[in-house]
């Protein structure tokens, strides 16, 4: 049996609704606009945390856009590749936003968007570069480890190549080092599809 809050339980409808409004947190709000914002480090908690709303999102509507806003430096390479892979799972498009900045897994998922969907704010910044990696213990370790970190770095140029339409050996040279791209930059690389600028206002007529 559901409970109801003694408190609103004599309310009106609309001023329990007010009331319940008023109660949520600003991540619920916006959740209830289907907007998703991923700030800082992507790692395990934050993954999962994206991947539940994108799931809860689609169950409550597999039709409508989801939108990803994205102002990370990146992190764990298994996390941002879980919400990434949701991200092409999911029968909803998910159009992409980079605020501030969106390095390394940040511009992976911003550029993992649905096409035509993935955009910038003007002053933002991308950067992309391969992924790091620290290997020790034995010999054996030592390589087992160095040919993942190989692999990984190709799964995440290929992905790149993907989504920018850029050719593989392109994005192989472009990511030996941070590379960083301005808004406009990201669009003419493919990262994004438009910078989006706020419309100059009309002058007024005297």
């Amino acid at each position: 049996m559901r409970m109801t809050d003694p408190r609103t339980s004599y309310m009106p409808l609309a001023a329990r609704d007010y009331t319940a409004q008023r109660q949520m947190t600003v991540g619920d709000l916006l959740l209830d606009n289907r907007i998703i914002f991923l700030d800082g480090p992507i790692h395990d908690g934050s993954a999962n945390l994206v991947v539940m709303k994108m799931l809860f999102l689609q169950s409550e509507n597999r039709h409508q856009d989801i939108h990803l806003y994205v102002n990370s430096p990146g992190g764990s390479v298994t996390a941002t590749l879980a919400i990434y892979d949701i991200m092409q799972f999911i029968e909803c498009d998910v159009a992409t936003y980079c605020v501030g900045l969106a390095a390394s897994g940040g511009a992976v998922l911003v550029a993992g968007g649905t096409a035509g969907k993935r955009f910038a704010l003007r002053h933002s910044k991308m950067m992309i570069h391969q992924p790091y990696g620290q290997v020790g213990g034995q010999v054996s370790d030592i390589e087992i480890q160095a040919k993942d970190i190989i692999a990984t770095r190709e799964l995440l140029n290929q992905i790149l190549a993907e989504h920018t339409g850029q050719p593989m050996e392109r994005i192989a040279k472009d990511t030996q080092r941070d590379h960083y791209l301005t808004s406009a930059d990201a669009r003419s690389y493919g990262l994004v599809d438009e910078v989006l600028e706020r419309p100059a206002k009309e002058k007024k007529k005297s």
